[in-house]
């Protein structure tokens, strides 16, 4: 078969099944089907650290830990978002952590004239 020929179908079927043109050109493009992103192959994340080579993290790295903290609350990023591994998580997760407790890091940022959502009657 010539590579770049349609699939071979009877004229019946073509005539009960107009969705088996886009079928054949969704497969042909390596795409499946109309759903919400479900088997598309999204590009993996590459940590920060595994492009670095840094195998440990140190709490006093204050510069590297603020990478791993969402800038509006101070929270650490998920794995996913950062595409670190599970265990590149764990180690960026407990230096935060000792970084807070020893007064390096805030544990919840606040920026001066921000309003908090919150009124109270007077």
């Amino acid at each position: 078969m010539p590579p770049h020929s349609e699939p071979k179908m009877s004229e019946e079927k073509k005539m009960f099944d107009p969705m088996a043109e886009k079928v054949s050109v969704d497969i042909a493009e390596g795409r499946q089907g109309e759903g919400r992103g479900r088997g598309r192959s999204k590009k993996k994340k590459v940590s920060f650290l595994t492009t670095q080579k840094i195998y440990v993290i140190d709490y006093k790295d204050v510069a590297l830990l603020k990478r791993f903290l969402t800038m509006d609350r101070g929270k650490i990023i998920a794995s996913r978002q950062s595409g670190n591994t599970a265990k590149q998580q764990r180690m960026v997760s407990q230096a935060i952590k000792r970084a807070r407790e020893m007064a390096l890091l805030p544990f919840v940022v606040t920026e001066p004239g921000e309003d908090t959502g919150r009124r109270y009657r007077q």
